[in-house]
């Protein structure tokens, strides 16, 4: 990210500043270079405000009113906290002449500041970490929630006067003021503050101090609706976790691998499934399915699927028969919800395999010699739509040179890859897979990982079957 940095990464590798150290022997011409240089960074401090003035009036109010314009739609549209801390820190002190700026997050009661471009962020490490009571400007505003100018070093040091915490007016001198602007107001939990670096002396209108607290007031909506979510997908996901089954680690006669990833970037969870277990009589059932919806709800369907197809396996021999009758329990209990899947039933001492799926993608055999076929499994609507469906299922042999992969709709469906296309495109990396003597584990991650690198919208799963 560039301009950007954050105390943690800075921690690690921070370039160090010089120490200073003065010459015994110095000429008057260098004297006067180095207080000309000193004096350069007052007034690049002042620029920004110089150059508004140079604007004409017309000109600065309609560039004001762009910046802030795109300043709003880009908060409303962060998706996450980086993109939330990139929003604010490319755009905050440009939009207000400030000529740097800081972002300060709560993070379980302390502060997690980065910076941008126009502030250092070894200026400001003494911020980074501290606790919400500590006596110094950013956790005051935070804490009250009020919004605090500071004018200059003599402003802060006679209302903070236990010492110059604030690093970039007590270590720079009296050349710098600041606004320090919480994002949430008194009364809601905390959750941080942003501040701006200006020349000395300068202090916001009022209309512009209205600004900073309106925007500053959508940057805290914006972070609540962001954890708000990502506190919903951290459910969802250890929800479907502890739902997804840890294969048996033998199954006699047949080598299996599964995997399953959220979808793109974390950022939400599907009801994606897979499962295996030995039934009575030795036969192995395997099934992959996925559930509707990218929540709490499709992660619960999604288990509620599962648990009624393994009891009903115990029963009945026939995968039609256990989605006619899982079919009738999903309209039951999730009346609003469906499920696709794909079940096989495989005797592992002859390779027979009786298959059936209920509005599911089919099935993929991949073959020793690099080649691929596709299945189209036979059975009937997706689960949870269409009372007393009777399902159909189809018997075939699975040879001991072919590898069945199923695999749900993210794997092979996204924008702009077909359906047929998708299916092609997995049914050669199996193949080749299989051809270069890779065993299922093997099999499975190419597979997934070509489909995360297609850039996957929808969660994928991955299910390789093999006989030994």
């Amino acid at each position: 990210m560039s301009g950007l940095q954050t105390a943690d990464s800075y921690a690690r590798d921070r370039p160090r500043p010089p120490p200073v150290r003065f010459r015994v022997h110095e000429s008057k011409s260098q004297a006067r270079s180095r207080n000309l240089a000193f004096s350069n960074v007052a007034a690049s401090a002042r620029g920004w405000q110089k150059r508004q003035f140079s604007l004409w009036p017309g000109t600065a109010e309609r560039q004001r009113a762009k910046d802030t314009a795109d300043f709003s739609s880009a908060l409303i549209t962060a998706a996450t906290e980086q993109e939330l801390q990139q929003v604010v820190l490319t755009r905050l002190a440009a939009t207000f002449g400030a000529c740097g700026a800081l972002l300060a997050l709560v993070d379980n009661g302390r502060l997690r500041v980065s910076t941008d471009a126009g502030i250092a962020l070894w200026e400001v490490a003494t911020t980074h970490g501290l606790p919400l009571n500590h006596p110094s400007p950013i956790p005051e505003a935070i804490r009250t929630g009020k919004p605090q100018f500071i004018l200059g070093r003599e402003d802060y040091m006679s209302r903070w006067p236990h010492g110059a915490g604030f690093p970039r007016i007590g270590r720079l001198g009296c050349d710098y003021a600041g606004t320090i602007t919480p994002l949430s107001e008194a009364g809601n939990p905390p959750l941080g503050a942003w501040a701006m670096a200006y020349g000395k002396g300068y202090q916001p209108s009022l209309d512009e101090q209205t600004l900073m607290s309106t925007l500053a007031d959508l940057a805290g909506q914006a972070l609540k609706r962001i954890r708000s979510r990502q506190a919903r997908v951290e459910l969802a996901t250890a929800l479907q976790q502890t739902m997804l089954p840890t294969l048996p680690q033998h199954l006699p006669g047949l080598e299996v691998a599964a995997r399953y990833r959220p979808c793109h970037g974390g950022l939400d969870i599907g009801g994606d499934w897979y499962d295996a277990f030995v039934m009575p009589g030795g036969s192995i059932a395997l099934e992959i399915g996925d559930a509707q919806g990218h929540d709490v709800n499709a992660a619960a369907l999604m288990g509620q699927v599962r648990l009624f197809m393994r009891a009903i396996a115990d029963e009945e021999r026939n995968p039609a028969t256990v989605l006619t009758r899982t079919n009738e329990l999903v309209l039951t209990t999730a009346p609003a919800r469906f499920a696709s899947c794909s079940l096989l039933h495989i005797d592992p001492r002859n390779g027979q395999v009786t298959g059936a799926s209920a509005g599911h993608v089919p099935i993929l055999c991949a073959r020793r010699d690099g080649s691929h076929t596709v299945r189209q499994l036979p059975g009937g609507p997706v689960l949870g739509v269409v009372p007393d469906t009777d399902y159909r299922e189809e018997t075939f042999t699975l040879d001991k040179d072919i590898a069945l992969v199923l695999v749900t709709d993210g794997v092979v469906e996204g924008p702009g890859l077909t359906l047929e296309a998708g299916l092609e495109r997995v049914g050669t990396l199996a193949g080749a897979a299989i051809r270069d003597g890779l065993n299922a584990e093997e099999t499975a991650d190419r597979i997934l990982d070509s489909a995360v690198a297609v850039d996957h919208l929808d969660d994928v799963a991955v299910l390789v079957i093999r006989r030994t």
